[in-house]
């Protein structure tokens, strides 16, 4: 939920109401921590659950805050906490994140910036491999850098799915006449290959 432009989380939750009757698919929002404290996190939560929001990934807010003060408010609303795994995150903090998140974890496929990126290295596989060899119980979305079908398919065959950022937003584009279909087109070419 990056609130730029005159966004503001209340016109987000105006803009989200009724999607439930439109979308059966769990519907999770990722944003930072200060426009949620802003907004008050026992309000937020709330607002969540009543729109029907299933998890909320919030990069910023550390797992032991998370734990301390907030975690039995995410439960109280039934709203997941995924929280995030970088390729130097070492195997004993990675088992304490998955005890506390909710839904999966976020596996962060590069230790940079995100963006789209052509390919992924051999390093972000053998990463992916390490935390498929922990057997965790909770499943592994990988995201940063995934933007077409090559990317999507190499990081699916080491997690359960992949998170698209930069490369959907880029694709939405200032236009918003034909969104249906280009979102459409987009996903088939993710999970498919451009032609298919």
């Amino acid at each position: 939920v990056a609130l730029q432009n005159g966004m503001s989380l209340k016109l987000l939750f105006s803009q989200l109401s009724g999607i439930r009757d439109a979308l059966e698919i769990p519907l999770v929002m990722m944003g930072y921590l200060n426009p949620v404290l802003r907004f008050g996190m026992e309000d937020f939560l709330r607002q969540c659950s009543q729109t029907g929001i299933d998890g909320v990934i919030i990069p910023d807010l550390p797992p032991e805050i998370y734990d301390s003060e907030y975690r039995a408010l995410f439960n109280h609303f039934h709203i997941h906490h995924p929280l995030l795994v970088t390729p130097h995150t070492p195997d004993d903090r990675i088992r304490e994140i998955t005890r506390l998140s909710g839904g999966f974890i976020y596996l962060v496929a590069e230790a940079s910036t995100t963006g789209a990126r052509a390919s992924v290295k051999d390093h972000q596989i053998e990463y992916f491999r390490r935390i498929e060899r922990m057997k965790l119980p909770v499943p592994a979305m990988v995201g940063f850098g995934i933007s077409n079908h090559e990317t999507f398919k190499a990081v699916c065959a080491h997690a359960r799915g992949a998170i698209i950022g930069s490369a959907f937003i880029e694709m939405l584009g200032p236009e918003t006449g034909q969104m249906g279909q280009a979102i459409g087109t987009f996903v088939r070419s993710i999970r498919s290959g451009p032609d298919r």
